[in-house]
């Protein structure tokens, strides 16, 4: 086990370079299995979750060969086994999209029930809808087992009974190869969702409308390969925006999508910090007092709810009270007591939370208890003074790039040390 420990209370000055998506290429890598020859991803972040996926597909027989720290090359002509190793799909709650890629090009899959941070019910009923309707025959116990007879799915219409992100992504990816057209009403509009359209398509796939609530995927009989980017993540660069917000300074974002960030931008903006729309960057700047505001996370372009932790940290700091209503996920505010043993005062009654700001945090032990719950312990323990030890950061590298070395490149006192096992008190749920 390992623990951050930061000497909070300094601004942060510099420069900080985005690393891929996250969310893009959690589904981008379970997609490769569906190309019938070699596929190069670039801008891969280097983060536990794409490490797991890895050993996922070479489990499956794909080979995958590491080109440099962020291009890989997969090879999925190889696979062998549509039932990918249960204890390492039991850690990621992306394993999800293998039911997708496995179904759509072997006609078959049998993927245990993903794991993944634990903030509220998940349901894959959307996915199991669309896989459905695309004629699978799907069983759920501990696993998820699909099979559509004849080897190849049929196109169908599928409309989502909510937004669902993962649903859209792992219906759009199991249709690509299915006989005929499958049009998705309600899809989600994540810029994800666009960035592994925009990867099947350069593998040969023919799909129209990402990002848009109607999506178009004409079945084609391959995918042949080609090299891909994985565009910016949103979410990281959010969260070093409201680290700046919180402990003040200047940052100069790069490798970013500004069009991406305009929901983020917007509320911190509201609440008195600049932020300068570059080509690729954002230059964002906070000296003065941080103003109350209010926020809902919705779909894309809605505020995002992996920022809802970050932003409720920053929130903690403004002046007056605001109010944040979680309006995708039903028990996202498990983090709140860990950010009042640095001294927040927030309630929280169902999925919203009121939050009063104070003047500072103060350093205490905390521990985080999942990827983005994490990201905001961080985010409160640079702005607090004294030393803040933050354990069970392994939650966060689930989802961030070297984030010890860019906060230390930017002023930040921070260090990654090993804490002993036994000092370890909640169980890791993946």
């Amino acid at each position: 086990m390992n623990q951050y420990i930061i000497n909070g209370h300094r601004p942060l000055f510099g420069e900080i370079t985005i690393s891929g998506a996250k969310n893009a290429a959690v589904a981008i890598i379970p997609a490769a299995l569906m190309v019938d020859g070699v596929c190069r991803i670039e801008n891969i972040p280097q983060i536990s979750d794409v490490t797991l996926l890895f050993s996922i597909l070479e489990g499956l027989g794909a080979r995958v060969r590491v080109l440099n720290q962020h291009a890989v090359e997969i090879d999925s002509r190889q696979v062998h086994s549509t039932k990918p190793q249960f204890d390492l799909v039991r850690q990621i709650r992306a394993s999800y999209y293998l039911i997708g890629a496995l179904l759509g090009r072997f006609g078959e899959a049998t993927v245990a029930m993903p794991g993944g941070c634990d903030f509220g019910v998940r349901p894959i009923d959307q996915h199991i809808k669309g896989f459905t309707a695309l004629g699978a025959k799907v069983e759920e116990g501990n696993f998820v087992h699909a099979k559509v007879e004849g080897g190849r799915l049929t196109g169908a219409s599928v409309y989502m009974d909510v937004v669902s992100v993962g649903a859209t992504m792992n219906v759009m990816m199991a249709a690509a190869l299915a006989k005929g057209t499958t049009t998705i009403e309600n899809a989600a509009k994540e810029p994800h969702i666009v960035d592994l359209a925009n990867f099947l398509n350069f593998m040969g796939a023919d799909i129209k409308g990402a990002g848009t609530d109607s999506i178009k995927i004409r079945g084609v009989d391959r995918l042949t390969g080609g090299t891909y980017s994985i565009i910016p993540d949103q979410i990281e660069a959010g969260t070093y925006m409201a680290a700046v917000a919180a402990a003040g300074g200047q940052l100069l974002i790069k490798n970013v999508i500004p069009k991406h960030m305009d929901c983020i931008s917007a509320k911190l903006m509201e609440m008195g910090v600049y932020v300068e729309e570059l080509d690729d960057a954002l230059l964002v700047r906070r000296s003065g007092e941080l103003q109350r505001v209010n926020v809902k996370t919705l779909p894309y372009p809605g505020f995002p709810t992996d920022m809802q932790p970050q932003i409720v940290a920053v929130l903690s700091l403004a002046h007056g009270t605001s109010m944040v209503t979680e309006g995708v996920w039903s028990n996202r505010f498990r983090y709140v007591d860990e950010l009042k043993r640095l001294g927040a005062h927030i309630q929280v009654d169902g999925r919203v939370a009121v939050v009063e700001g104070v003047d500072h945090f103060r350093g205490a032990p905390i521990q985080a208890c999942d990827l983005r719950a994490g990201a905001a312990l961080v985010v409160a323990a640079l702005a607090a003074e004294g030393t803040t030890e933050i354990s069970h950061v392994q939650y966060i590298e689930r989802g961030y790039e070297d984030l010890v070395g860019k906060l230390r490149a930017v002023g930040a006192d921070i260090r990654l040390v090993d804490l002993p096992e036994h000092r370890s008190t909640m169980k890791d749920i993946g």
